[in-house]
């Protein structure tokens, strides 16, 4: 387990991979739900970056792996 300092620069770090690397794929970031919050002030702890660090990976993973078969990478 990783403490909430660790798990940010995580997202940070991520985030702006996608934003350099993959364009197409970030702008799609604002539509994540886990960015929505519902209650005016939410409390984020530690689970919820988590599971958006996870929800970020695992968008990645999934786009890296349709666009190799898009452009017959394997």
């Amino acid at each position: 387990m990783e403490n909430t300092d660790n798990l940010l620069r995580e997202i940070a770090k991520l985030t702006t991979k996608m934003e350099t690397d993959y364009p197409e794929l970030y702008r799609y970031l604002d539509e994540t739900p886990i960015t929505l919050p519902i209650e005016l002030h939410p409390k984020i702890d530690k689970n919820e970056l988590e599971g958006y660090l996870d929800s970020l990976q695992e968008l990645l993973r999934n786009y890296l792996k349709s666009h190799k078969k898009v452009n017959g990478i394997t």
